[in-house]
């Protein structure tokens, strides 16, 4: 695939944010380029997928590898930029060994792994779609086994676990990175949401826990007791409104558990930014970095965290 203006946020910027994109910056007189190309292609069917190969030739297209010779201060060709989610990320010059080259490939691209359980996972969410919750578990189940280290793919079993009602299946999924909960505020959310299916089990009815929060306001075990219900029975507005009133009385009440639960919450209820990009190349300039877009705002989420700031401040 040769690189032009033309075609330079198609199938470089936007194309990157799919799958790595590796561009080789040639030239017809250049003979140390002419040995790494092969090279370069048969690495890209070794990898199956993993990377893209991509070709720019400095002779035609000197406002591309200009600009990209000068970003990462080099002077010779070959030279290699690999694109990642949009952005050019590392690059090397020179026409490298076979064995450096998978070096420089394997600090960037997936794994095996990673790519088969990232397939896992876009089948799992279009059999959720569809309504087959079984057989989108059992996917993303294969995901996480396939890689373990995938914590995107252990979230997105967790929250389908969840969203099952399997909470005992959802603990069990949980502990091998219950660790990394301060990391990761994905995997904390989940953690919150495992405690809540748990406690609900066990908690006062609601006309108990009404009855308890009616003859004390400031009964915040029964809040929280009735926070949890509403969080486990997947009512995320009622389980904040709860917790909010425990944070306007009391903002260090257990450990800040209902802030931090809040928060949870509105984790879970984020929509994730979709993998896409706006690139510009003006007539004088090439742009290349890219502009990634953001999640679309969610008016309740956005209602809710403006609840918890005013509750704070």
């Amino acid at each position: 695939m040769d690189i032009t203006l033309q075609n330079f946020e198609a199938d470089l910027i936007q194309a990157s944010m799919q799958q790595p994109v590796l561009l080789d910056i040639w030239a017809p007189w250049c003979g140390p380029c002419k040995s790494l190309t092969p090279v370069l292609e048969k690495l890209e069917v070794a990898y199956a997928g993993r990377f893209k190969l991509a070709k720019c030739n400095a002779d035609e297209q000197p406002e591309i590898s200009g600009q990209l010779s000068q970003m990462f201060g080099v002077r010779s060709i070959p030279f290699c930029v690999l694109f990642k989610d949009g952005q050019p990320v590392d690059g090397f010059v020179g026409a490298l060994p076979e064995a450096q080259l998978r070096e420089f490939l394997d600090r960037h691209v997936p794994s095996a792994e990673e790519m088969a359980a990232d397939e896992d996972v876009a089948a799992a969410e279009e059999l959720m779609a569809e309504g087959d919750t079984e057989s989108a578990l059992e996917k993303l189940q294969e995901a996480v086994a396939i890689d373990p280290a995938n914590d995107a793919a252990r979230y997105d079993y967790l929250r389908a676990l969840l969203l099952a009602n399997r909470v005992a299946d959802a603990r069990r999924a949980f502990e091998p990175v219950a660790s990394k909960v301060m990391l990761d505020a994905r995997l904390a959310a989940a953690g919150h949401w495992i405690d809540a299916g748990e406690k609900a089990a066990s908690a006062r009815s609601p006309e108990a826990l009404a009855a308890a929060i009616a003859a004390n306001r400031r009964d915040f075990e029964a809040r929280f007791e009735l926070a949890q219900t509403h969080f486990a029975a997947q009512r995320f507005t009622e389980a904040m409104d709860e917790l909010l009133e425990i944070v306007m009385r009391d903002k260090a009440w257990n450990g800040e558990l209902a802030r931090k639960t809040y928060v949870a919450i509105l984790e879970l209820m984020s929509k994730p930014a979709p993998k896409s990009t706006e690139a510009a190349a003006p007539k004088s300039t090439l742009e290349v970095a890219a502009k990634v877009n953001t999640a679309p705002a969610d008016p309740v989420v956005d209602q809710y965290r403006r609840k918890l700031s005013m509750a704070l401040f």
